[in-house]
């Protein structure tokens, strides 16, 4: 029976740190590799809402023959504005309420924007704040691909 005993081989303590270190590198990469995806993934939705809702403020002037004012903004897409006429039942969003970047802040409207448009929708990326770099960018309406 002692026999039995001394054959008998457990792990080391060495060998189980080396296993729990290795684990927490593999953690580590993955996790720094999915958020990288995340982020790209925020932009990518980002620039799809600014597309669609350049494309709303578009079907808007057609409609109406003029764009929104700054102090209108994109509320017109949900609610008719009292002063014009031939504005589409329903607004120009299947939604009540209007959407928000994928950081979930509100994008601007911008009536004349220095790029010389008629107008741009704007999200000031990550930050929130207007300028900053890679994922912190300002994205514009009239960029979206």
């Amino acid at each position: 029976m002692k026999n039995k005993c001394k054959n008998k081989r457990g792990f080391t303590l060495v060998e189980i740190m080396a296993v729990i270190i290795i684990i927490g590198l593999l953690a580590a990469i993955g996790a720094v590799n999915f958020l990288g995806q995340t982020d790209k993934a925020r932009v990518t939705t980002t620039k799809a809402n600014l597309k669609m809702l350049h494309n709303a403020v578009a079907q808007f002037k057609m409609d109406t023959g003029r764009y929104p004012t700054e102090e209108e903004g994109l509320k017109v897409l949900i609610e008719a504005p009292t002063d014009v006429q031939g504005y589409q039942s329903g607004g120009y969003i299947d939604s009540t309420e209007l959407p928000k970047d994928a950081w979930g802040y509100e994008f601007i409207y911008l009536d004349h924007p220095e790029s010389g448009k008629p107008y741009a929708i704007v999200s000031y990326g990550a930050d929130g704040e207007e300028g900053g770099e890679e994922y912190d960018a300002d994205l514009y309406s009239t960029d979206a691909q």
